[in-house]
């Protein structure tokens, strides 16, 4: 290897002092600018109903109380929330086994029922059949549905 000379050394000195300054420079260079834009997508549309369910035991006789259990399926993509329950019944034969002869009720709180499932519990209650002085005979093997709806 060669000497470096007096001029080789000013040269190199030189030289690194030019790819600082460039290299420097680079650094620090940027562009600056301004912008704006938007994005979007449909919500779902929430359109499936929630199918509530009623279930207590049969055999249900003039002056019995069955304990009713309420659930729910969600069918829909989201969550969502069944409010109070409004219960009321029906009777196979209605002229003569009169819906009037039974209460029902419905005790919850508003209840998160997940997305896409079935059997979430919403709420309870109590089915009576009242005993009255008129013969009910016409209720015997009748079919008591309780309905439910929420809102």
């Amino acid at each position: 290897m060669r000497p470096m000379t007096k001029k080789n050394k000013i040269a190199a000195v030189a030289m690194s002092a030019a790819l600082v300054a460039v290299g420097g420079g680079a650094a620090y260079a940027y562009w600056s600018t301004n912008g704006s834009g938007t994005g979007n997508a449909a919500a779902s549309s929430g359109t499936k109903d929630v199918v509530l369910h009623t279930s207590f035991a049969a055999d249900i006789a003039p002056g019995e109380t069955r304990a009713v259990t309420y659930t729910a399926d969600n069918p829909n993509t989201s969550s969502t929330v069944v409010g109070s329950l409004t219960p009321s019944v029906v009777t196979s034969d209605p002229t003569n086994c009169l819906a009037s002869w039974f209460t029902v009720d419905a005790s919850n709180t508003p209840t998160t029922v997940l997305a896409n499932t079935t059997g979430t519990t919403v709420g309870t209650g109590t089915l009576t059949f009242k005993d009255t002085a008129t013969n009910q005979d016409a209720c015997k093997s009748a079919t008591i549905t309780v309905n439910v709806s929420s809102k």
